[in-house]
């Protein structure tokens, strides 16, 4: 039986999906491309038996258990997790959040109690269904985030302001399955994904009619760091102490 892969189909994903699909164990899973918060609920739902999964919904899932040392993470300014505004922080009354994904909402949240000290009204927001407004706040992700920050006044990289609080890199997803898998394949799943790391020029040929792709190629090695590294996992866990109880870290790492 293949395993069931829910994936993202983001640039900042690219090099994992050409990985995927151009290495070996294309031939043991079956992929689905579906939005961040969505690859939680289908592993949750047991619909998919491994995803790149937010990490503020890993905890929600039963039996999660860290499968890469690869993931989404930032070092530095990561770019397509921001902030966007019409005014500065401390006039801000209401931010406009993204649900494609937990993770950079309540990464919103700690930021404005714990670091910034404003306190805000969150609202919902579906991008599908409107462009934003360059005088109002939003948490925009993604390729959202590339397209829209410079219609916007006041940008704040949210990976960036998290360094500057805590002083540790910031993981946004991580492979996180739902049960053991056999341990000769996750190592061929890695072996995949470090294929497509090696192919960040090929990675973003899907992407093309998006952005440009030297731009693109610029913004994955400068601003998307994918080693889940001991800094990471730190980071990763720091995140997770200063979140509610509930999402309190209960994972098990592979390995």
């Amino acid at each position: 039986m293949k395993v069931r892969v829910s994936a993202i189909s983001y640039l900042n994903t690219a090099p994992f999906v050409y990985g995927l699909e151009n290495h070996p164990v294309s031939g043991m899973i079956e992929i689905e491309f579906v939005p961040p918060a969505v690859t939680a609920a289908k592993l949750i739902s047991g619909e998919a038996d491994l995803g790149l999964v937010p990490v503020a919904m890993i905890q929600k899932i039963s039996n999660p258990v860290i499968v890469s040392d690869y993931c989404i993470g930032a070092e530095g300014p990561v770019a397509s997790v921001l902030l966007c505004s019409g005014r500065p922080l401390e006039k801000i009354e209401k931010i406009f959040l993204d649900t494609e994904s937990r993770t950079s909402v309540l990464l919103a949240r700690i930021l404005c109690e714990q670091y910034w000290k404003i306190s805000p009204a969150f609202e919902e927001y579906n991008f599908g269904k409107s462009q934003p407004d360059k005088s109002l706040s939003y948490i925009l992700i993604g390729d959202k985030a590339l397209k829209h920050a410079s219609d916007f006044e006041f940008v704040y990289d949210m990976a960036e302001e998290w360094i500057k609080f805590k002083n540790l890199p910031f993981v946004f997803a991580c492979w996180t399955a739902n049960k053991d898998l056999d341990p000769a394949f996750i190592a061929s799943f890695n072996g995949a994904l470090k294929l497509g790391l090696d192919n960040l020029e090929r990675s973003v040929e899907r992407f093309s009619n998006e952005f440009d792709p030297g731009y693109a190629i610029k913004y994955l090695r400068e601003n998307i760091s994918y080693n889940l590294n001991a800094d990471k996992r730190a980071g990763l866990s720091e995140f997770w102490s200063l979140a509610p109880d509930e999402l309190k870290s209960r994972v098990r790492w592979f390995g």
